[in-house]
């Protein structure tokens, strides 16, 4: 197996006032990584899949030295629940999935998704969120993922790593998960959070649908802030501070306000909910897991569709 060499740079911990000594930054890079592999509380968790033409395969042939694998879309990161596909699965599942990752409470998690698109992103940011949902701070993304690594020629190994299974616990945070009945209500009264849609324009228009949608359209009163906007495609990174910071201008929202996000299925969604929380600082944002996929099975609910 290769052993590691050197690169960039990027501020990945934070000191804080109170509480613990040091935070985990949301984006870290290589450097970092380079800086703490073989430290037995610092886990690399490769996720690449189909959405990024990866797989065990492909991280076995090569992936970032220690680096363990999870496909996020094969593995148990999502759920069907209540007839509605890609849910936040259940706590026993989610702690039986990490746990036996070799993943513990203490541990810092570093994701690691393909960096080639902003939908690859959004595997990252889902499982991001998921874990903040599950009450672990200790956790960031590799900004430009297996991707910008490999083309700052750091090293690889083949191969498979394992760590032993840990006992992982979930504690839940239901303030960063929207409801069905929470977005409804905004949709109800006209007040409270800003519901934002971060599918692409031509289904938040009504003019395409992803098959996971029972209709057409988008939720009353949503504003449109594309995936797409989220990813850098010239140096495979997340967009930077300044340029998220125009999208939520551009789309009329103020920074600090309260904030729903939502897309198809909380895939494209937890892009935008990381942007909002996790980059601009804005704590007041949530994310409605079931988005679209959910809420257009009821047909009591209403949609706008300005393509029809």
């Amino acid at each position: 197996m290769s052993r590691l060499v050197s690169t960039s740079a990027l501020l990945i911990i934070a000191s804080l006032a109170s509480g613990p000594l040091f935070a985990a930054q949301p984006l870290v890079d290589g450097d970092w990584i380079e800086g703490n592999l073989g430290k037995p509380d610092v886990v690399v968790l490769d996720i690449r899949n189909k959405i990024d033409k990866g797989s065990r395969e492909v991280y076995e042939k090569a992936h970032i030295p220690g680096a363990i694998y999870s496909n996020y879309l094969e593995d148990s990161w999502r759920a069907k629940q209540d007839g509605v596909v890609a849910m936040l699965p259940d706590a026993a599942v989610l702690e039986q999935l990490v746990g036996g990752l070799g993943i513990g409470n203490d541990d810092h998690v570093v994701i690691v998704p393909g960096g080639v698109s902003a939908a690859d992103y959004g595997s990252a940011t889902r499982v991001y969120w998921t874990f903040k949902v599950m009450g672990h701070d200790d956790v960031s993304i590799l900004n430009g993922g297996y991707a910008l690594w490999a083309a700052q020629g750091r090293a690889v190994e083949a191969g498979s790593n394992r760590r032993e299974p840990k006992t992982f616990k979930v504690h839940f945070r239901p303030e960063l998960v929207a409801s069905r009945q929470d977005v409804a209500q905004v949709v109800k009264t006209g007040t409270g959070p800003v519901l934002i849609d971060n599918r692409p324009p031509v289904q938040y228009s009504g003019e395409k649908k992803s098959g996971s949608a029972a209709r057409f359209g988008a939720i009353p009163g949503a504003r449109n802030i594309p995936q797409g906007q989220f990813y850098n495609k010239a140096g495979h990174t997340f967009t930077d501070l300044a340029q998220l910071g125009n999208l939520w201008k551009e789309a009329g929202i103020a920074n600090g306000s309260e904030q729903i996000t939502y897309c198809n299925t909380g895939h494209w969604a937890s892009l935008g909910w990381f942007a909002s929380s996790e980059l601009l600082g804005n704590k007041k944002t949530r994310m409605y897991d079931g988005s679209i996929a959910d809420w257009s099975l009821r047909k009591e609910l209403p949609m706008v569709n300005t393509k029809q």
